[in-house]
């Protein structure tokens, strides 16, 4: 098996990494983003990228991706949406990240970057910058996309009231939403506003956001077996680096030789539309009776000023587990901490049932998150378990 050259990549030189991308996707060196320790200097010929996972919930993964695979997922992203110009908004370490500079390669167009730290006048300063003709009188402007995680357009709804903020919302044909679920709070405030979003669904493995508004891309299949939404399609990746129990586990073949990834996610797929309630292992046991966090987490979030929590399993002495909400202080709307608690309560005992319900409320003044913006929901389970 022939084999080519592994090279871990700075991802804090946007040029410096844009060459590099273009030579990997032609047959060049592969890139490396956030490569553990001992990873192997060569890797299997038609490796593009590797990626290593945040390991939010788990143990890190580094997910090989082969040209064909970013290519084929970017190109399906333009058919779904169209092409034009992107605002590199995330780490491209990430997929997402990393997708904004395939899409942007394959349309030929150069994607601004937004360096630093995310903020709204970041953005908007960025995005309005992109609006400006820089061809000369009659070049017209392209068609403006970018992904962000939902952390960061709750930043952006709060500050809409700038003028500016709020254009620049307005100004992209499309923003992918993905990396967690969206409140369906945050995109009422959203489509309010006039935002065009589009809601992602996808993993490093599938190269990316694969299920736009609940509709799989051109090329990609979803389906359900025993509860677990698995995937198919040429944008899979090929496996995990020097884990082949692991990659056996993930990606299987069935009767026709068919190859789908298991997402670990459950779900199921209706007149061709495809919805996700939660991780498969994302579940305590609560005076035995399993509850699935994610599904607690998202009823707490349409609880007015808890649309950025995050819901954790703890050990508890009288049911054995138990799920604590950890909030953002300031989003918390000016109540007492123990009626918002109530709330929250009410609000999972009627839509999932008593033994849902949260035992907890935890304010703070910031959640722990990942360079990616996703919550780190290991690092906060450790700070509930700190100050049980």
């Amino acid at each position: 098996m022939t084999s080519r050259e592994l090279v871990a990549v700075d991802a804090g030189a946007p040029d410096e990494l844009r060459t590099a991308l273009a030579r990997a996707l032609d047959g060049g060196p592969a890139l490396g983003f956030g490569m553990l320790p001992g990873a192997p200097a060569q890797v299997p010929e038609g490796t593009a990228v590797v990626i290593a996972t945040s390991g939010s919930s788990g143990i890190p993964k580094q997910v090989v991706l082969s040209g064909e695979a970013l290519r084929a997922s970017a190109a399906a992203t333009a058919a779904r949406i169209g092409s034009g110009r992107w605002l590199l908004a995330l780490p491209p370490t990430y997929v997402a990240g990393l997708q904004v500079l395939v899409r942007s390669a394959m349309a030929g167009t150069q994607p601004a970057v937004l360096e630093g730290r995310f903020s709204a006048n970041a953005f908007a300063e960025s995005t309005l910058s992109m609006l400006r003709p820089a061809g000369g009188p009659g070049v017209g402007i392209p068609d403006l996309y970018t992904s962000l995680v939902p952390a960061q357009l709750v930043t952006l709804l709060d500050a809409a009231d700038d003028p500016a903020v709020l254009a620049a919302l307005q100004a992209y044909e499309a923003i992918l939403i993905g990396g967690q679920a969206l409140p369906q709070p945050v995109r009422e405030r959203a489509i309010e506003r006039g935002v065009r979003l589009v809601r992602t669904y996808g993993s490093t493995e599938t190269s990316g956001g694969c299920v736009y508004d609940g509709v799989p891309l051109d090329t990609v299949a979803v389906r359900e077996v025993d509860g677990e939404l698995r995937i198919a399609g040429p944008h899979l990746a090929d496996g995990y680096l020097g884990d082949e129990a692991l990659t056996a586990r993930a990606f299987t073949r069935d009767e026709h030789g068919i190859r789908w990834y298991r997402t670990g996610d459950l779900g199921l797929v209706e007149d061709g539309v495809v919805r996700v309630h939660g991780r498969v292992d994302n579940v305590i046991v609560s005076g035995g009776v399993n509850v699935s966090l994610d599904r607690v987490e998202s009823v707490v979030r349409a609880v007015p000023g808890l649309a950025s929590a995050v819901v954790v399993g703890v050990d508890d002495e009288r049911w054995g587990e138990a799920s604590v909400i950890v909030a953002p202080r300031g989003e918390v709307l000016r109540r007492s901490e123990v009626d918002q608690l109530e709330r929250a309560r009410a609000a999972v005992g009627t839509a999932i049932g008593k033994p849902a319900r949260p035992a907890r409320l935890i304010l703070v003044d910031e959640l722990d998150v990942l360079p990616s913006g996703k919550p780190d929901r290991e690092a906060i389970r450790r700070f509930v378990a700190a100050h049980g």
